[in-house]
């Protein structure tokens, strides 16, 4: 091998060298990007706000990729962990769904049924009444005779809310009983059989059932005594 060859030699040896040198530079740079990112994972982004006690579905949130290190423990990675969920508070549009943000959806216990009724919308709802609120049912009857006085009665107390439905217009009445309100709010309630009872007859034959929401944590205990109301009596 002359001087020439063994130059040639030198000089490819040196050419593998310097790119094993770049491959194990790339190399380092990936593995140090990697341990500071670490892998992407599947995480949840709401698209819009969504208010308290809203059922959530698949369509209210945004699929993103984002490092697995950079989520918190209790981030949502699989939005099958929402179903039967619903909104424990206000859930602000881009914020990552986490599972201390749901719960359960309030469902019926032993001795309960459900029930649906028509409430006006405008002295019923108000936008406030969601599912799992708890309200107390207020209703008022014209006395039996034309003597007897009109009475407001609360008919049930501390009734669980759970579901609203959608604002519905009302057909016009063809009873006897006027009904002035034109749109109304189908709400169902979980209620033991007698308040069932007591809240369909309301609505069957009251001239005006009202909610009145109850705060969490608050008693909506009513003793029987105050439970009927009569402006003559009333001191």
């Amino acid at each position: 091998m002359n001087s020439r060859q063994r130059r040639g030699v030198i000089l490819l040896l040196l050419s593998v060298l310097c790119a094993l040198g770049a491959f194990a530079g790339v190399l380092s740079v990936i593995d140090d990007v990697n341990s500071k990112v670490g892998p992407e994972v599947a995480a949840y982004e709401l698209r819009s706000n969504v208010a308290p006690y809203t059922p959530l579905t698949a369509g209210q949130f945004k699929k993103i990729e984002m490092p697995e290190r950079w989520l918190s423990d209790n981030a949502v990675t699989d939005l099958s962990a929402i179903r039967g969920k619903i909104a424990v508070t206000t859930l602000k549009k881009g914020s990552l769904l986490q599972d201390d943000m749901i719960v359960d959806q309030p469902a019926l216990q032993p001795g309960q049924q459900e029930v649906a009724i028509m409430i006006d919308a405008a002295t019923g709802v108000a936008g406030k009444i969601r599912p799992g609120s708890s309200v107390n049912v207020y209703a008022t009857f014209e006395g039996a005779r034309e003597s007897d006085p009109d009475q407001s009665k609360i008919i049930v107390t501390n009734a669980r809310v759970l579901d609203v439905g959608e604002l519905t217009p009302l057909e016009p009445d063809s009873s006897s009983r006027e009904r002035s309100a034109t749109e109304a709010v189908p709400i169902t309630f979980a209620l033991s059989t007698l308040d069932a009872q007591r809240i369909t007859y309301a609505e069957s034959f009251a001239k005006r059932v009202r909610l009145a929401l109850v705060a969490p944590g608050g008693d909506s205990t009513v003793p029987e005594r105050d439970r009927t109301y009569e402006l003559a009596t009333d001191k």
